[in-house]
């Protein structure tokens, strides 16, 4: 369980993609590689019209990076591998010809946000409450910025990250845009996801798809964008901020 888990669950056109990590659903490197393959492989796949992605147990969503692995970095090569990990994930589900429903049913934290952001419609409990909390360590949401502010917007993005110490509600969240509707409870977001998911895989998969295009049209640079804000945060991780902060955490 180290690496965490992936399971992908096909029925009636509708893939579910779930993971779990022992570490409030954090995200370590080789989970990036197996989630963004997973969804390489389902947008190829031509008996699924749409996917609901998801994370295990009823607490956070995502907790973002692996924070073992952070610690770990010792050179630039490390460090831009690691970062890429989340872009590598953000370019597989925004290229990926099926539309993503998000099920966000706690907090989600850093990259975390980022996936909650590149799901192309999102539910959310009233506890799924986010944070960009990168600046408190040294470094920045460089790699998700791009998708959070598709999803947010400048000014909403530089709230988010400036004010690095505080939570924003599920509610914010919605008014800005990142999630579509907030739910009390996982039972009442679930009717909800399921329903959606259902009504969309008897649609037209190849409206689906096209309509997939036009969400993402405005994106099309992002496969280089992206592996440069990994490389900017590669970088900083080695600052002695960023070591004298992790030492501090860690304690």
């Amino acid at each position: 369980m180290s690496n965490g888990s992936l399971y992908t669950n096909i029925q009636h056109n509708i893939a579910t993609v779930e993971f779990y990590h022992p570490s409030s659903n954090a995200m370590p490197s080789e989970l990036l590689l197996r989630l963004a393959k997973t969804f390489d492989e389902l947008s190829k796949n031509n008996e699924v019209y749409v996917i609901i992605f998801k994370s295990e147990k009823d607490t956070t969503f995502c907790a973002g990076a692996s924070f073992d692995e952070l610690k770990a970095i010792s050179n630039l090569n490390e460090g831009k591998k690691f970062f890429s990990g989340f872009a590598n994930v953000i370019n597989a589900m925004r290229n990926c010809s099926k539309l993503i429903i998000g099920r966000v049913q706690g907090k989600a934290v850093g990259g975390g946000v980022g996936l909650a952001a590149t799901c192309d419609y999102c539910f959310a409990t009233e506890k799924a409450s986010i944070k960009l909390s990168e600046f408190t360590i040294g470094i920045g949401p460089f790699v998700i910025a791009p998708v959070v502010e598709r999803k947010i917007g400048v000014a909403a993005l530089s709230e988010l990250t400036l004010d690095a110490t505080h939570w924003k509600t599920a509610y914010w969240a919605q008014q800005k845009g990142l999630f579509a509707r907030v739910f009390e409870t996982i039972k009442e977001m679930d009717i909800e996801v399921d329903d959606l998911a259902l009504k969309l895989s008897r649609y037209n998969p190849e409206a689906l798809t096209e309509m997939k295009k036009v969400l993402w049209s405005n994106s099309k640079n992002w496969e280089l964008l992206l592996k440069e804000r990994a490389e900017i945060s590669g970088k900083l991780v080695l600052s002695e901020f960023t070591k004298n902060a992790l030492e501090k955490f860690k304690k």
